[in-house]
């Protein structure tokens, strides 16, 4: 079976690429696709000598630091990757990369972390925080994100089955395009991130520095706790604006190699994530360690974190992205901390294991291409031609 996979762009190693990696330890022998490979030499090593064939958009000028400023050209690169030889064609998506052009005789499965965020429910937030919400230029921006979402949505019938990253996704790819989606988690190293039992008196936040991660929220918080210590890992634009905010009792790290990320992970008295997150992968690796999270009761992490009442619970949430509402919960975490417990941190976790992950999806994939051989082979094919049982959660 020759295999295809489709991946955005590589130029940093997040949650995507930890997916990423997965898939291509699960299909060796796949050819990777991808609009442009920016990803520092330190962070190559899951690639393992994968052949990677980029986009026109690569060799473009400014490309390496501006490559999202030719979003417009992103739909047309994609379009431009011949996969006319492989018989799996797995896109790995949060953007453009589902719009890659296949046959009736291939499978094309799309492992979604978001239809396009910027183009669909997010469009506003996303313009207000780009300063786009007047002006010649906001008129152009809404100019390409309505063209973005006629391309997004017609190119979702290009897609034999959409597999989301959690329930929250696949609700927005049934807005998005009408269609169901199988819920299967990301994975999370549980080898990596070990459980610690004892804990030091402080918090801990960790994140790309972009706005709707609402960093600058969390430090604002902490000015309300001046008697509590919280440690800021990650970089980004938003970093001007954390400085800005932060107390004495605030220290600022910047990005810090994985040992020292798993380090304050596994010493944190709690996590913050103050996002509405797609799925959220920091909040679960802090769980691995056994560390409990404080975050925003929205999106992905109501499906990662058991912070309601009646649970074994791993967490707390606040209801509203304040720092005053942040500052409350950190009370109401300390206030019941010994009914959150370590190990019941660790235990929620292990559903999102690396195994499971590999299990889920490559059983997938073998019940799809059962499902396309069996229907290629009858005579007349049916309306329904690769027809699975009703999408459930994972």
């Amino acid at each position: 079976m020759k295999v295809a996979i489709v991946h955005d762009w590589l130029t940093l190693k997040g949650g995507a690429e930890t997916c990423l990696h997965q898939f291509l330890d699960l299909y060796p022998q796949a050819d990777l696709f991808c609009i442009v490979d920016f990803l520092p030499e330190a962070e190559r090593g899951f690639l393992k000598g994968h052949r990677i064939r980029t986009s026109f958009v690569q060799g473009l000028p400014g490309a390496r630091k501006h490559y999202r400023s030719y979003l417009p050209l992103m739909p047309l690169a994609v379009e431009q990757f011949d996969v006319t030889g492989y018989d799996l064609v797995i896109s790995s998506t949060a953007s453009v990369a589902k719009g890659v052009v296949t046959g009736p005789d291939q499978l094309h499965v799309a492992y979604t972390y978001s239809p396009v965020r910027y183009a669909w429910d997010l469009q506003h937030q996303y313009l207000a925080e780009a300063g786009l919400t007047s002006g010649l230029k906001g008129w152009i921006a809404r100019l390409i994100l309505h063209y973005m979402r006629q391309w997004d949505s017609r190119t979702a019938n290009g897609v034999d089955h959409f597999v989301a990253i959690s329930g929250f996704i696949a609700r927005r790819v049934r807005k998005a395009y009408g269609r169901a989606s199988t819920v299967i988690y990301p994975p999370v190293d549980l080898d990596r991130f070990t459980l610690r039992e004892t804990k030091e008196d402080f918090y801990v936040t960790m994140s790309r520095m972009v706005p709707y991660k609402r960093i600058p929220l969390i430090v604002e918080a902490f000015r309300l706790l001046p008697d509590k210590q919280l440690v800021v890992i990650g970089d980004g634009p938003e970093m001007s604006a954390v400085r800005a905010v932060a107390g004495p009792n605030v220290q600022i790290l910047g990005k810090q190699p994985d040992a020292v990320v798993t380090d304050y992970l596994q010493r944190a008295r709690a996590f913050l994530f103050a996002a509405e997150e797609d799925f959220g992968i920091a909040p679960l690796e802090a769980q691995a360690c056994g560390t409990p999270v404080i975050a925003y009761g929205k999106g992905g992490a109501l499906e990662t974190i058991r912070g309601r009442p009646g649970s074994e619970r791993t967490g707390v949430f606040f209801s509203e992205q304040t720092p005053e509402a942040i500052a409350a919960a950190v009370a109401d975490l300390e206030a019941q901390e010994d009914a959150i417990t370590p190990a019941a941190c660790r235990a929620n976790v292990q559903r999102f294991a690396v195994e499971r992950f590999r299990r889920e999806f490559a059983e997938f994939v073998t019940e799809a291409m059962q499902a396309r051989s069996e229907a290629l082979a009858s005579p007349i094919a049916p309306p329904t031609l690769f027809h699975l049982p009703s999408p459930t959660r994972t």
